[in-house]
């Protein structure tokens, strides 16, 4: 018996008048300027210029959703150019869904570094201060998988289930199942906070607050994959998203052992007010 459960909203669509509005692409907007704001803050603290944050998410933002739309789409091709695929014209509505954060983070990587090189910032400074409002916007952009119904784990009766109703259920049959979106936007913002206490404790330079960000985001993407029962491709028993949280994390963490800390300036170096220190 269920005596309790999250509702699923009976659409991701609200019309404003005559305009539809997303509430998946509302989510992952709300993340970008989340991670914008976060990140420019963090930016400034470490000697960066105010607004530079900006000027670097207006590469990193949309080579990130290239990046992770072409993760989704190559990694599930089937679901386009299958038997039964959607078609080449599916494979670039966004809106629906299906953005892989691999390829979001690696292109949204290449677009930062594109931006460091113009504005003439550290590439690592960037990336330690946008670590913490980057795993935010990722917490805030899971919601918009709350609202499209999609990418939730297996049946249980726990009092926090979520319901699905029959035309996203994989069996046609309405239910209640782990809410792996919520789980994994809690475990997002606990990321960031472990982030941000971590670097005040230590001051992780060098991208190694970003390292720190990304070992202990697959960590917790690792088990929450474990709960996901959507269609996926396995290799050894394992879906192929946790083997890439696998090589990701021994990475990460090999990063954190082997790279050493900036050392502390000494009263002999000089500063010009425009120095950024990893």
């Amino acid at each position: 018996m269920i005596l309790a459960s999250i509702p699923s909203p009976s659409s991701g669509v609200f019309n404003l008048g005559p305009i539809p509005i997303r509430a998946y692409a509302l989510c992952i907007i709300l993340g970008i300027l989340v991670a914008v704001v976060v990140g420019d803050r963090r930016l400034v603290a470490r000697g960066g210029p105010k607004g530079g944050m900006g000027e670097v998410a207006t590469w990193a933002v949309p080579a990130g959703l290239i990046g992770a739309r072409l993760y989704h789409v190559a990694t599930n091709p089937e679901l386009y150019w299958g038997k039964h695929g959607q078609g080449t014209v599916a494979a670039l509505e966004i809106w629906h869904g299906g953005l892989g954060i691999w390829g979001g983070v690696l292109g949204g990587a290449f677009g930062a570094w594109i931006a460091c090189r113009r504005s003439g910032l550290d590439f690592a400074v960037v990336a330690d201060a946008l670590a913490p409002g980057l795993v935010l916007a990722q917490a805030i952009g899971r919601w918009g998988n709350y609202f499209n119904q999609e990418l939730f784990g297996r049946r249980t009766s726990l009092p926090w289930a979520l319901e699905i109703d029959k035309s996203h259920s994989p069996d046609g049959i309405a239910g209640t199942f782990h809410p792996t979106f919520l789980y994994e936007s809690l475990w997002d913002v606990a990321v960031a906070l472990l982030v941000i206490w971590f670097d005040r404790r230590v001051h992780l330079n060098r991208g190694r607050a970003f390292a720190l960000y990304v070992a202990a985001y697959t960590f917790g993407r690792f088990w929450i994959e474990s709960l996901r029962i959507d269609d996926a491709h396995k290799f050894l028993g394992l879906r192929l998203n946790d083997w890439v949280s696998v090589v990701v994390f021994a990475a990460a963490i090999a990063f954190l052992l082997l790279r050493r800390p900036e050392p502390p300036e000494t009263p002999d170096d000089t500063d010009d007010g425009h120095t950024l220190t990893a």
